[in-house]
């Protein structure tokens, strides 16, 4: 694996981890507009993940996709964190 492969896998991981705390922070302080943006970033994987899926052969298609499938379930996650946290506050 090259540098180049290597870096590419970290940005992906970062872009992943920001948009996990970006969802967090917005359905923690704005649940409705939350909602919206969860959709986005959703409809923004789910594309590239089809995609990746499309061009690959099928013995590796579930590989390629993993990445994607994998960082859309924690992106919603994080988002259903962000709205849970809200609404367990006492006040």
């Amino acid at each position: 694996m090259g540098v180049l492969a290597v870096l590419g896998w970290v940005a992906v991981i970062g872009v992943t981890v920001l948009l996990c705390v970006g969802l967090f922070v917005l359905g923690f302080a704005a649940p409705g507009r939350g909602w919206r943006a969860e959709r986005g970033v959703h409809q923004a994987l789910f594309k590239g993940e089809n995609k990746a899926g499309d061009k690959a052969p099928n013995a590796v298609d579930g590989w390629v996709r993993k990445p994607f499938e994998t960082s859309r379930k924690a992106t919603g996650k994080s988002a259903e964190a962000g709205r849970k946290s809200r609404f367990r506050l006492p006040f």
